[in-house]
């Protein structure tokens, strides 16, 4: 990256870390379970819900419980479940219809980051119904106060139940682009590792890789907080503590609990903190080939992690320790050598590979361009790079 952009980087990323302290802010409000909405949604006197879900969460039975919860205390509700991996404007405008046609007043986001975020979508169309998701991206653009908005996640990764941010993709160009505003932030978190316990291996492990993907690229950027350092510190450990009985026992209930908690803890890290390289690339694939998100983010990150190099062996020796792969005193060299191949490690025990097939070559100009747009000035990463630098990811990782 050439030295005049460099620097408007930095000072731009200087400029919100500055604003930190002053900016609105909040952790949304945890319930322990589904069972708790009822008497939560009265008391907020909503009459209608929208469930904006997926068909393989209803294919899977998770909302039975809220469902059921709610026909008990007789709430009206109507479900959404035509989410996709990579919520499409066409999902969002799709179910914001529906949320008008019902009569609903609040909204429910059950399942992955994919639900959450398409649930972000609606409530913006709600809250702003002249004004196409397009304009709004970027951050601070909706401003307004969204209809009340409910998260349960139903994978422990995401940390959308946390996040200022909507992930979309046009339905049209295949473009990804995230919405960051204050008012995306659910009102309240549903923390209930029973709506949990059925997913298969394959989504337990990527989407906890995605959790880790969130700590890690928040504590080893520059704008990180006392707050943020211990929020990406302690979802961390429980990582490294508890991802691989969830994912060998589903239905360890203990471990399932741990994992939501650590997503919660990771995604209030990255809100204030940022992510970096590895979500901006990752997105980028996304949108164009439909990788899921924590796939992708798995993938990628020890070749990223690999990139920053020394920049990054401090931070990286801190989060060994957090993990216990280390003891105190080692060398940051060695520390972040050994927190690397952990992550290596981590994939190979999920069967992650290391590459995507989708990826074409001829592409790759465009995804790193697409990249390079998301992440800079935004990301206050280790080590800025500019599309052609960020084009090395896409190579490493495909295989041509």
């Amino acid at each position: 990256m050439n030295p005049f952009r460099k620097l408007y980087c930095r000072t731009f990323q200087t400029v919100l870390k500055i604003s930190i302290p002053f900016l609105p802010y909040r952790k949304p409000k945890v319930v322990g379970s589904v069972k708790a909405l009822p008497d939560l949604i009265k008391k907020k006197k909503c009459t209608h819900v929208l469930i904006i879900t997926d068909s393989s969460i209803m294919k899977l039975g998770l909302t039975k419980r809220l469902e059921k919860a709610l026909t008990e205390h007789d709430i009206p509700y109507t479900i959404y479940d035509g989410t996709v991996a990579n919520p499409t404007t066409a999902n969002v405008e799709t179910a914001a219809a529906l949320y008008l046609e019902k009569g609903c007043d609040a909204i429910i986001g059950f399942g992955g980051g994919s639900s959450m975020d398409c649930a972000k979508g609606v409530g913006i169309r709600i809250a702003k119904p002249k004004k196409p998701l397009s304009k709004m991206k970027g951050i601070l653009k909706v401003h307004t106060r969204l209809p009340l908005l409910i998260a349960v996640p139903t994978t422990a990764g995401t940390g959308s139940e946390t996040t200022l941010a909507a992930v979309i993709t046009d339905a049209v160009s295949r473009h990804k682009y995230s919405i960051n505003d204050f008012p995306l932030i659910p009102r309240y978190a549903v923390l209930d590792p029973k709506v949990t316990v059925s997913l298969p291996q394959a989504i337990t492990s990527t989407t906890g890789m995605d959790a880790l993907t969130h700590a890690v690229e928040a504590y080893i950027g520059r704008s990180t907080t006392r707050g943020t350092k211990k929020d990406a510190l302690l979802a961390v450990r429980l990582i490294f503590e508890n991802i691989d009985t969830a994912y060998n026992e589903g239905t360890d209930i203990a471990a399932r609990r741990n994992m939501l908690h650590a997503s919660f803890y990771a995604g209030c890290a990255f809100t204030k903190s940022y992510v970096g390289y590895v979500h901006a690339v990752a997105h980028s694939l996304g949108g164009e080939y439909n990788i899921p998100h924590g796939l992708a983010n798995a993938v990628l990150l020890p070749f990223v992690l690999e990139a920053y190099g020394e920049h990054i062996h401090k931070k990286l020796y801190h989060l060994a320790l957090a993990a216990g792969l280390v003891e105190k005193g080692a060398s940051y060299e060695e520390a972040a050598r050994i927190f690397i191949d952990a992550v290596k490690d981590m994939k190979k025990r999920f069967l992650i590979g290391d590459t995507i097939k989708e990826i074409k070559e001829e592409d790759i100009p465009k995804l790193a361009h697409y990249a390079d747009k998301e992440a800079n000035p935004l990301y206050p990463v280790p080590v800025l790079m500019d599309s052609g630098e960020l084009e090395q990811f896409y190579y490493a990782v495909s295989e041509q």
